[in-house]
């Protein structure tokens, strides 16, 4: 039997022009397990062309890579707790 599942990751976006800084938060709402967020940050140089979708693009796909090994820690952790042994995961 097929079962599935929706996870939604929620995405905000927030961008500071006199700092030349935008921030990202990914928040994974599984309904499984308690939220897992996480966060990313691109920086702009005075020297760079000012282009708002590349610093978007930036903090979120750190966003999303927070999110990611903070999701493999867990699934370490949930592991650990049926083998009472040390697991390693990597992405």
């Amino acid at each position: 039997m097929t079962q599935t599942r929706t996870w939604n990751i929620e995405i905000m976006i927030s961008e500071n022009a006199d700092e030349r800084r935008t921030h990202a938060e990914a928040r994974l709402h599984s309904g499984v397990r308690p939220l897992l967020r996480g966060e990313g940050v691109a920086r702009r140089r005075a020297s760079d062309h000012e282009v708002p979708e590349i610093g978007d693009e930036l903090a979120v796909a750190r966003a999303l890579s927070d999110l990611g090994h903070q999701l493999l820690d867990a699934a370490a952790g949930d592991i650990e707790q049926f083998t009472h042994r040390p697991v390693h995961l990597v992405g």
